[in-house]
């Protein structure tokens, strides 16, 4: 291949990330729902034609596009090539063949140029209801956590399936918000085919064979030096979590080899009752991105970048769930698989990997309607309202943790006015938890309070999806835990963290999301740091005495120059 060659393949590489990042702005300007627009939980991807992804956008979750990676050949194998053509647009939400959960809806496009198929443009959204029991975890089967699209075709040669948008529209609650979701899923899906043909005129390309293979060659290569240059070994991570019932084990063994990293999952917890089971390739996904962000950040994601990560884990243990189990919540544990993951590369990669955070996210689903204990005004209404929400992420061993930021997921927390224009909902309270992050050289980063209560004449069940209430987050290197989840009513009344719970007309919900762990002795930390997290208020002044010894005349001093308006 000729320097120019290189060159020109390169630009074309350039172009294809920002296609796919114009593709998942697309989604988020067009979607229904506030957890596409507002926090962002979504992917995008280009495929070439054997279904293998080129590139992902930087907008999105790693649980979506790096799920999504293994679901565009399950797509072609479902349709079958001789059964694709052009204004096709193919849709699933298949828990095992999609990105995990019946609440993701996928849909794939195939792209053809000149009459031949040269690639796939696939999307992902997380959606607010899919019908059954609600997006909870409280199903005892995938039957009952809502309606099952297998993979299929929604539009044949530009037709769209009448039937299936009939079917959708009555199965779940929110049938224009989820049909439209699902246009916009489309319509982001040809947005990307028509920069893609842009861009295959300009370079006078008949295929993508060619960039497809510089692509993934140079992936490929990057990746195994990276992992190469590693010392070998093998090293053990465990954690347990809230689980809903009984606690969960999470274990894994990681070895890093010649040309692989391997982690094996044998000895966790098997399937749970309830739906906070994880199918594989869920997983797969957090798995592959710990390791990708701790061994090979800077090289893109794609299908050759993520093969030499390798996942096992025992069928129908918790993280290798197979039909039916139920499902819903597999973000709950999925997004403890990072942090377990690191537990085991503190050991074999000193100095690299994050103290535990928060982990899953702190998300919570409100179904209101009109009270029941007494009349209810004529303008009380029915409403679903999702809100996605996060705790502090852990320490790193050179910086402060992130206050209230989703780690490993990336979703973004939801502003208050969002969530309250779409439906009858009050968030009464919405701010950084002082004291929540865990003390060490590097404190950990802030929770959150919330109180959400509804409108005037309603009541509402709240589905929580909560942990770390018994098991918070766990420093590394002599950094202390993060603050634990609480959850009750105004009036005290307990409260589980995961589960549909009932309330009245008139109360109020309160929580408290957990804080990330601490990096380190805290006795190491600057005197300066730790001033300037009492002045701003993320510890106080008795936090400040009992974790890193501060007298009292010192934290005096500090608050009255705050007073003053002095920075720090």
């Amino acid at each position: 291949m000729s320097e120019v060659s290189k060159v020109a393949y390169q630009v074309m590489w350039n172009r294809l990330i920002s296609v796919v990042e114009e593709q998942a702005q697309a989604l988020v300007r067009t979607a229904f729902s506030t957890s596409v627009r507002e926090a962002g939980d979504l992917s995008a991807g280009a495929y070439n034609e054997a279904g293998e992804m080129l590139a992902q956008a930087v907008t999105g979750t790693p649980g979506h596009v790096n799920a999504m990676a293994d679901a565009v050949p399950h797509f072609i194998r479902r349709i079958g090539r001789e059964n694709m053509h052009e204004g096709d647009i193919y849709i699933t939400n298949d828990p095992w063949e999609g990105t995990g959960h019946l609440h993701d809806i996928t849909v794939v496009t195939p792209s053809f140029h000149h009459g031949a198929l040269v690639g796939f443009f696939a999307c992902t959204a997380h959606i607010v209801d899919i019908g059954g029991r609600g997006f909870g975890a409280d199903a005892n089967s995938v039957y009952e956590e809502g309606l099952y699209i297998p993979i299929m075709k929604f539009a044949d040669k530009g037709e769209v399936d009448r039937t299936l948008v009939s079917i959708i529209r009555g199965n779940v609650r929110e049938p224009d918000q989820l049909v439209g979701d699902v246009y916009a899923l489309a319509t982001c899906n040809e947005i990307g085919h028509r920069r893609l043909i842009d861009m295959m005129e300009e370079f006078a390309l008949t295929d993508l064979n060619g960039i497809s293979d510089f692509i993934l060659t140079n992936s490929r290569e990057a990746t195994l030096a990276r992992i190469n240059a590693l010392t070998p070994g093998e090293a053990d991570g465990a954690m347990t979590i809230d689980g809903y019932d009984t606690p969960i084990d999470l274990k894994v063994r990681v070895f890093i080899e010649k040309d692989r990293v391997l982690c094996d999952w044998e000895g966790t917890s098997g399937l749970d009752k309830k739906g906070i089971n994880v199918p594989l390739v869920y997983t797969k996904a957090y798995a592959c991105y710990a390791l990708k962000c701790a061994i090979a950040p800077e090289i893109p994601n794609n299908a050759a970048s993520l093969a030499p990560f390798e996942i096992a884990a025992p069928e129908n243990a918790i993280v290798n769930a197979l039909h039916p189990a139920p499902v819903a919540l597999r973000h709950v544990i999925g997004h403890m698989i990072p942090d377990t993951i690191y537990a085991a590369l503190d050991t074999l990669l000193p100095d690299t990997v994050p103290a535990e955070g928060a982990g899953c996210l702190c998300n919570f689903q409100v179904s209101l309607r009109p009270r029941t204990d007494a009349p209810a005004p004529e303008d009380t209404v029915r409403s679903e309202v999702l809100t996605f929400n996060s705790g502090g992420s852990g320490a790193r061993p050179t910086l402060d943790g992130m206050n209230a930021t989703a780690f490993p997921s990336g979703v973004m927390t939801m502003p208050v006015e969002a969530t309250e224009q779409v439906g009858p909902v009050i968030i009464w309270r919405k701010e950084l938890r002082p004291d929540s992050g865990g003390a060490g050289r590097f404190r950990g980063g802030l929770g959150q309070y919330m109180e959400v209560g509804a409108r005037e004449g309603h009541e509402f069940d709240i589905q929580a999806m909560f942990d770390r209430v018994d098991h918070p987050a766990r420093g590394r290197q002599g950094g202390e835990q993060g603050a634990p989840t609480t959850i009750a009513q105004d009036d005290g009344t307990a409260m589980k963290g995961k589960g549909k719970q009932f309330v009245p007309h008139g109360r109020k919900v309160m929580m408290a999301f957990p804080g990330g762990a601490g990096y380190g002795d805290p006795a190491a930390r600057e005197p300066a740091d730790i001033e300037r997290d009492l002045a701003g208020g993320y510890i106080t002044a008795g936090f400040a005495r009992d974790h890193y010894g501060i007298d009292q005349s010192q934290i005096d001093a500090v608050l009255a120059r705050a007073k003053r308006g002095e920075t720090f």
